[in-house]
């Protein structure tokens, strides 16, 4: 038996997608009102990484955006801002230059994103980069196809590689849940992750069809329950990708409080990669339309 093999033998890694689905179904209807609150909407406010991933983003844009997150508690002097920005590397430069609050992270997408389906080398040399240019988090997405095909070892190693590159900045591991088709396999990548030292456990590149998912936020924060009870080591988590309306936001935050109790439940242990989601929830919290970001 390899250490693989030993590690997932360690955790509980047979799980029935039925069984999932059925115990969110429970946690929602008997949780779910109680945190559909002005305060939880506030709260989710804060846990958002403010994201703009597209092909057509500039660095005008870019600067705009991370503007309006310095000018946020102006506008708003009584609402919590954003976790973090979350950028492509090429214009971690463009938030790192403008950015003006220290508490607010520096998320940059890297290693081949969204596919990972590039040499290891250029993995590494672009995380190294984004670091360098001022990122204090680096978002990486598993070598999927190693990672269905049972090559367990080299994503570990690979992942293990992007840690070190990472410096003192933070990895957040996306292990593209909806592409991993079940449970099992989700838990399984979530256990890999965190073996590899993993600061965050991440959902979704939000650039294929399924994304952040409830069963998927489930089972990874049970992953990451079973983890702190093993280790005594606290992963943190964000769901990304598909998170829009408020409702959305709140039945993940059930589910992870749920799951991982109140000390999860605040942005050092709890990101929500969104876009449209911090407009959304400024709306429910005013109580009318709002379009600030």
């Amino acid at each position: 038996m390899n250490k693989i093999d030993e590690l997932f033998n360690a955790y509980n890694c047979n799980l029935s997608d039925e069984a999932v689905a059925q115990d969110i179904q429970k946690i929602l209807a008997e949780e779910y009102n109680s945190n559909n609150t002005v305060d939880v909407y506030k709260t989710c406010l804060s846990l958002i990484d403010l994201t703009s991933l597209n092909s057509t983003d500039t660095t005008a844009e870019i600067i705009s955006m991370t503007q309006k997150v310095n000018d946020f508690k102006t506008a708003f002097p009584h609402l919590p801002n954003v976790g973090a920005i979350c950028v492509s590397p090429s214009l971690v430069k463009a938030v790192s230059n403008t950015l003006l609050i220290p508490e607010i992270g520096i998320a940059s997408v890297a290693a081949g994103f969204p596919m990972s389906q590039t040499f290891i080398e250029v993995k590494v040399a672009e995380t190294a980069l984004a670091v360098m240019d001022g990122a204090t988090e680096i978002d990486v997405v598993i070598s999927i196809g190693k990672f269905l095909e049972g090559d367990y070892l080299e994503v570990f190693e690979e992942l293990s590689e992007l840690k070190a590159a990472c410096r003192n900045a933070h990895l957040k591991v996306i292990i593209e849940s909806g592409a991993l088709k079940s449970a099992t396999n989700i838990k399984k990548a979530s256990i890999l992750a965190m073996s590899a030292n993993a600061d965050f456990i991440k959902t979704s590149t939000g650039k294929i069809p399924i994304a952040a998912t409830l069963e998927a936020t489930y089972v990874m924060c049970t992953a990451i329950k079973e983890w702190y009870e093993k280790t005594g080591v606290k992963v943190s988590y964000k769901p990304a990708g598909g998170i829009v309306t408020t409702e959305d936001a709140v039945k993940h935050y059930t589910i992870v409080k749920h799951i991982l109790g109140t000390e999860w439940l605040n942005n050092k242990m709890f990101r929500i990669g969104a876009s449209r989601l911090a407009n959304n929830l400024l709306t429910s919290i005013e109580g009318k339309d709002v379009k600030y970001f």
